[in-house]
């Protein structure tokens, strides 16, 4: 077996370095800020202090209460809104008439940002976890929905015609011909769905929730504990980022599975 060389090791440590270096240079500048005594402590939270906050939460069983019902509603909401979403895509790509019917609607409510149905939401769920997982399902379903149809649009009609010469059957016409073509995009549209998930239900759980992160970083800016909501933020942007980075593995593993 081949030894890695010293360039391709040296390649890889300054590739980290330069992704490592924004972050590096915004936490020193923050660092400096907070030391300085510009703003009062209890507004621009030294970083050690944030990190005995994330560490007190975690020990104290409070940061998985909060994690683990944030992550719920997001599995919950993201399966039903992103399922819904590609069926929905798929039929208005395949039947004109299906097109007809729901595009224009379509295309004018996703134009409006999920937040705003918070307040009307509220009044047919109240703010039990229905609430949520229906603001994480309309957050993931447009993206879903917008992606598989544009998907499906760009096969080439000769596709379809062959099929249809052949009256391939609807499974085996989906199976063999429109998942293998609409993969890659299909894939995009869920990872942006699953993105806009997240984010609507952490601005959901600050204005109306019992529990999750945004209920907690809420709790800590009544409190007036920065260092809880800038734990809270931390979490949150980690979430975020775990979430995306393994939508981008699943699209490059499915990636090479399409290519073979």
């Amino acid at each position: 077996m081949p030894m890695p060389s010293h360039g391709s090791a040296r390649s890889r440590l300054t590739s980290a370095a330069i992704r490592i270096a924004p972050i590096a240079g915004i936490l020193l500048l923050w660092e400096i800020a907070a030391l300085s005594g510009i703003w009062p402590r209890q507004v621009l939270v030294p970083l050690e202090q944030i990190g005995a906050t994330l560490l007190a939460l975690a020990s104290d069983g409070e940061l998985e209460r909060h994690l683990s019902a944030s992550l719920y509603r997001l599995a919950s909401g993201f399966c039903i809104g992103s399922v819904i979403g590609v069926a929905t895509g798929a039929a208005m790509a395949l039947s004109r008439n299906v097109h007809r019917l729901l595009w224009p609607t379509f295309t004018c409510v996703r134009q409006v940002p999920v937040i705003a149905f918070i307040p009307l939401l509220i009044l047919f769920f109240d703010v039990e976890d229905s609430f949520k997982i229906v603001i994480v399902a309309m957050a993931s379903f447009f993206p879903s929905a917008l992606a598989t149809h544009d998907a499906v649009r760009d096969i080439p009609e000769s596709h379809r015609e062959v099929a249809r010469l052949y009256r391939m059957p609807l499974a085996p016409f989906l199976v063999r011909l429109i998942l293998p073509a609409t993969v890659p995009q299909v894939l995009t549209g869920l990872r942006l769905g699953l993105t806009r998930g997240w984010l609507s239900l952490v601005a959901a759980e600050l204005l109306a929730a019992d529990s999750g992160l945004g209920q907690m970083m809420e709790m800590g800016r009544q409190l007036f504990q920065i260092d809880v909501v800038l734990a809270g933020v931390f979490v949150t942007g980690l979430v975020g980022f775990l979430l995306d980075n393994s939508m981008v593995r699943i699209e490059r593993h499915l990636g090479r599975w399409r290519t073979a």
